[in-house]
């Protein structure tokens, strides 16, 4: 086994620090994306700024790290903080919405995972990762519906879940997505830059 030197050792809880401080800003930056919602008169679930975010922190922090940071907020919001648009503790996560909320950390992971493995086609690699990030958001958040609806005694079908928990949000989650991928792309274009030397 390799053995790290000293300045390794000695880096390692720095980098620990700061990859911890970074979770905990954008797990504060998704309770505050929550904060901006509102219903319409049809669904339970709200219209929020938490799928902007969510893949926003995937695309700018990558696969793992964007995973982590959606997880912390997940956790934080079970343990009974007031983070989630709707209610608090695990009562949220249990209710209509808790598929949304368990969908922006595999959202994160997988929009960062694509920007990376086309990290030499930033552009596309995070337009392509927001698109998949909202499939999987859309995915988790309608079957779950679709069970909470179905337990709660309602009539329910795939159609009707979709209605209630996608069709409304279609047009305004692509803006969502075509803003973080934008924002994204162009932090990952300046970093692909060859610096000048001198």
């Amino acid at each position: 086994m390799k053995a790290i030197s000293g300045f390794e050792y000695r880096s390692l809880p720095m980098a620990a620090t700061r990859y911890a401080a970074v979770c905990v800003t954008a797990a504060g930056l998704m309770a505050l994306s929550a904060r901006a919602s509102f219903h319409l008169p049809f669904t339970p679930v709200p219209v929020t700024m938490q799928v902007f975010t969510a893949l926003l922190c995937g695309l700018v922090l990558g696969s793992r790290l964007g995973a982590a940071s959606q997880m912390l907020y997940v956790a934080a919001g079970a343990a009974g903080l007031p983070v989630f648009a709707d209610g608090k503790g695990t009562a949220a996560v249990l209710g209509p919405t808790g598929g949304y909320i368990v969908g922006f950390i595999a959202a994160a992971f997988l929009a960062g995972l694509i920007a990376e493995r086309l990290a030499s086609r930033p552009t596309f690699g995070a337009a392509l990762g927001a698109a998949a990030g909202v499939v999987v958001i859309y995915l988790c958040g309608a079957s779950w519906l679709a069970v909470w609806m179905a337990a709660s005694g309602d009539q329910v079908t795939i159609g009707s879940a979709w209605l209630l928990g996608t069709a409304p949000f279609l047009g305004v989650d692509c803006l969502k997505a075509i803003a973080a991928a934008a924002i994204a792309s162009g932090g990952l274009t300046q970093r692909l830059k060859p610096r000048a030397t001198i």
